[in-house]
């Protein structure tokens, strides 16, 4: 299945490189995060978890142009990350969405406001709700569908932007665990068809497993006493279609929830 238009083609999936970035708020005696050194390669999807307060959230604020490093640098397909841009998509646990438009109008507004043409707004939209299996619902709006739903709606408008990296802050965080493993596998699916580049903060290490190709974990962070910094880098060494209930995927969760707390005793 193809998501994107064949006349108008998406970004290219990106490389991000961060190099020894820090970020220091106004007024701070110390560092939020220090010292963070990552290559993700272009279409892969990373995960990044840890503690309440080690900088997760600060790290994709960054990667997305929200915030500023005080230091280091970040590069998207080797240009420096210097505030907000199309190729980089941002879907946050609150979905964001327009209440006075329906489901098509909220994916269909960033294609209208790149004034892409009236063919190409109507087959992205198109694609990009049958990428999320909402076509039959387009003409609904948000306040009538269920959060899983309003979720799949948010990843669809941004993925009508054609980015080239996508960043996700905790997604399905507010969802049911039924709705939150579907959507998971949703997102798993959609990742292998589109190709994007993903960068997604979770604080549930089985999620991170089930989707990662690597894992990244953080330790620290100003609510710990010293500054956020990446404790360890594991890769996901599973096939694609991953069960939760395989000895291989559990080591996976142990290893990672003892190194998550390990850092928390470090930091404490």
């Amino acid at each position: 299945m193809k998501i994107y238009s064949t006349r108008r083609r998406p970004h290219r999936p990106a490389r991000i490189v961060l190099a020894d970035m820090g970020k220091q708020y106004p007024g701070a005696a110390g560092y939020a995060v220090d010292g963070v050194s990552l290559d993700i390669a272009a279409g892969e999807f990373l995960c990044v978890v840890g503690a309440s307060g080690c900088g997760k959230s600060t790290l994709l604020r960054i990667l997305a142009g929200f915030e500023t490093a005080t230091k280091g640098s970040v590069a998207v397909a080797d240009e420096p990350v210097t505030g907000p841009g199309p190729d980089r998509g941002v879907v946050f646990q609150d979905y964001g969405l327009f209440p006075w438009l329906t489901v098509a109008e909220n994916v269909a507004y960033g294609p209208k406001q790149a004034r892409m043409t009236r063919d190409d707004i109507r087959e992205t939209t198109d694609r990009c709700l049958e990428t999320v299996g909402l076509t039959r619902v387009r003409d609904s709006f948000p306040h009538q569908l269920s959060g899983g739903m309003q979720q799949r709606v948010a990843i669809a408008r941004v993925l009508a932007n054609r980015p080239a990296v996508l960043l996700m802050d905790e997604p399905f965080g507010a969802l049911d665990a039924l709705t939150r493993t579907g959507m998971q596998a949703e997102l798993a699916r959609i990742h292998r068809d589109s190709g994007v580049t993903v960068v997604f903060v979770t604080h549930s290490v089985e999620e991170a497993v089930y989707l990662s190709d690597r894992v990244v974990v953080m330790a620290g962070g100003t609510a710990h006493g010293s500054a956020g910094h990446i404790r360890e880098v594991i890769e996901i060494d599973l096939p694609g279609e991953r069960e939760s209930t395989t000895p291989e995927f559990n080591d996976y969760k142990r290893r990672i929830d003892a190194l998550i707390h390990q850092g928390d005793r470090a930091a404490a």
